[in-house]
């Protein structure tokens, strides 16, 4: 059994509570402690209440570390934010429906997302927002450009390690593809691409931003495969409109009238 160590000086208190915090690794406590010490003391907090204002700290640092960290691992091209996002830019989407989809029940479910329209009308802010926010839910993301996923798939082929890669796109809670539809896939391409969206269904969601479905046939050239494709991405799942008007060129025209 340890022995108290009483008649402690303050400076090899403050020494001891350094080391010890270091020993069991709490850095929150470790940098927090002498602003609550005297927090505390000038409030008169009970010690139960300093203890709990010193754990809560911690708590909450490792939290915020965790999500910066799966954040990170999501491999967003750049931050996006649903408080960022001008609805009024695009009175076409409804806040309620896009702030019902952050609290991230889809997720959990493994229904799939949709984001769907014309360049510049906020699909792919959406995309990393929505991806954003899963991320601080604890959920593991992971972002890509539908080209990027084809052809890391079609090098795992060549290189015989097709099933790890797509197993491992598989495991992540959502999947994120960005520009699906904007470029034309070969046949073989579109089967690597069917076979990571047959791995996640109804387990795992996918979301993805795109053009309109009717611009697909050009991505997919077998309109078999297209239709089994779309079908993985629509069934059960929500699609969000985002319409064909650029809010991006209609801010830089007003830039332009301002300016001259």
């Amino acid at each position: 059994m340890s022995v108290p160590h009483r008649g402690m000086t303050e400076q090899a208190a403050q020494a001891s509570i350094d080391q010890a915090c270091r020993m069991l690794r709490l850095p929150s406590i470790r940098t927090a402690f002498p602003e609550l010490a005297e927090q505390a003391a000038r409030e008169q907090m009970s010690y139960l209440g300093f203890l709990a204002e010193l754990l809560l700290t911690e708590c909450d640092d490792r939290a915020r570390r965790r999500s910066e960290r799966r954040i990170k691992a999501a491999q967003f091209p750049r931050d996006k934010s649903l408080r960022a996002f001008d609805f009024d830019a695009n009175p076409g989407i409804d806040p309620a429906t896009i702030h019902t989809l952050a609290t991230c029940e889809w997720v959990k479910k493994g229904q799939p997302l949709c984001l769907i329209g014309d360049s510049g009308t906020g699909k792919s802010h959406l995309l990393i927002a929505l991806g954003t926010e899963a991320a601080m839910k604890g959920y593991r993301v992971r972002y890509t450009l539908a080209t990027k996923l084809v052809n890391e798939l079609v090098e795992a082929a060549d290189e015989r390690v097709l099933a790890k890669t797509v197993a491992r796109y598989g495991r992540v809670d959502l999947l994120c593809i960005d520009e699906l539809g904007y470029m034309e896939l070969d046949r073989h391409g579109a089967e690597l691409l069917f076979q990571v969206l047959t791995e996640r269904e109804e387990k795992n969601s996918v979301a993805i931003a795109s053009n309109a479905f009717s611009g697909w046939t050009r991505t997919f050239t077998d309109p078999r495969l297209c239709a089994a494709i779309v079908d993985r991405l629509t069934f059960a799942g929500n699609i969000i409109e985002t319409g064909t008007d650029s809010y991006r060129l209609a801010q830089t025209r007003a830039r332009a009238e301002q300016a001259s």
